[in-house]
């Protein structure tokens, strides 16, 4: 195939099989569909990048795999708002309660943040609450809008009922994630991005479509016991018969499950309670919701300018010397390196950047399945500049 001066062009299946496709492919077809299902064209911007920055940094299950079912499906059904009536119910200098319109999560929460980082910038610190909004995609983009500021980001969410509490059997809280990035001098910044409970439901989704088990304490069966079949888990859950994912820890409080538990506790309150939202499983279970109305998903994000504590050069030189000491401390027998949070999602966005983000066949399968639909090009080959 010849290419056009400026192409990038995807470079074959890689060695797993799966198609590497490049990433401004991937971001101009997904934002392009957003657009066909009625998203205004920054929002659908948005949303498209937030998709492929998942699979850049390694995080398939939250990549353009859910193009089609955690919003395409749900903006054609009008489950979610394309074009929502998005709130700022309250505000001071230093906080916001926003309501989102039940519209697409990732162009509500990008405004969300920005919002907390520009009262970051003017007071030193923002907080701001997201109610009545959908899922966000990855938290970690939202934290990491904070760095180029100069300031810490926090971001946390609530998210549909898949995790069973330590002792219990049915599914009634989130996954729950909380991301936090941290600036940092010559190294790269601290980011962590983690769910709460053992595994986010992506990576269940990803062991189901590659018929894998799963590891042993990431998820219980409708009895509350340990289970390896992930199908089973997503079915359990979906139909509401018991089982779920553990919390992060695992089961009981040998292993510290009870730790996860508390954490997403804490993300509910800081996400649901305090943005006046109704707790996600209320959705499922309305007669024991007290007449509030149904659930939805919530967020929370929060930004510190880190010049009201210190001068900024030397905090980040503080942190380059903090991480360089973890880095080079000595390593368990066997092990040749020690990372620190979002390291390797950085190297793995380099290499995808430059190779293309790999993705199974039944993931391309469905979006040509979507170009077709909405009579929108794709191709896994090269696109113009």
């Amino acid at each position: 195939m010849k290419t056009a001066k400026g192409t990038r062009k995807a470079q074959g299946p890689d060695s797993a099989g799966r198609t590497l496709i490049p990433a401004d492919v991937l971001r101009s077809f997904c934002g392009r569909v957003f657009r066909k299902c009625g998203v205004s064209e920054d929002d659908a911007r948005i949303a498209a990048d937030v998709l492929v920055a998942a699979d850049l940094r390694g995080i398939d299950g939250h990549g353009v795999a859910r193009l089609r079912g955690f919003y395409v499906d749900r903006l054609r059904a009008g489950a979610m708002s394309p074009r929502p009536p998005v709130q700022v119910l309250s505000e001071t200098p230093l906080t916001a309660v926003i309501d989102g319109g039940s519209g697409l999560g990732h162009p509500i929460a990008h405004r969300a943040m920005k919002l907390a980082i520009d009262k970051a910038g003017a007071a030193g610190t923002g907080f701001v609450v997201v109610r009545n909004s959908n899922h966000f995609g990855i938290a970690g983009y939202y934290a990491m809008m904070a760095l180029d500021s100069g300031c810490i980001g926090l971001c946390m969410t609530s998210t549909n009922p898949w995790v069973v509490p330590t002792f219990g059997r049915d599914a009634v809280l989130g996954t729950n994630p909380i991301a936090v990035a941290v600036p940092s001098g010559r190294q790269r910044p601290f980011v962590l991005d983690m769910s709460t409970s053992a595994a986010p439901v992506g990576k269940l989704e990803v062991h189901d479509r590659l018929g894998s088990p799963i590891p042993s304490g990431w998820a219980a069966d409708e009895r509350g016991m340990p289970t390896t079949a992930p199908g089973e888990v997503l079915r359990n859950v979906r139909q509401s018969v018991g089982g779920g994912l553990l919390p992060l820890g695992g089961a009981g409080e040998e292993t510290g499950g009870h730790k996860g538990y508390g954490l997403s506790l804490w993300v509910d309150i800081f996400s649901v309670l305090l943005s006046g939202g109704s707790h996600v499983d209320f959705a499922r279970h309305p007669e024991s919701a007290g007449g509030r109305r149904l659930g939805n998903v919530c967020h929370f994000f929060g930004a510190w300018r880190v010049e009201t504590f210190r001068p900024l050069c030397e905090f980040q030189a503080a942190m380059d010397e903090l991480l360089q000491r973890l880095k080079a401390s000595r390593k368990a027998e066997g092990q040749d390196r020690i990372y620190v949070a979002g390291e390797k999602e950085f190297e793995e966005t380099d290499r995808r950047r430059r190779d293309g983000v790999p993705l199974p066949a039944p993931v391309v399968a469905d979006l040509q399945s979507l170009a077709s639909e909405f009579d929108v090009a794709f191709s896994t080959g090269a696109l113009d500049a």
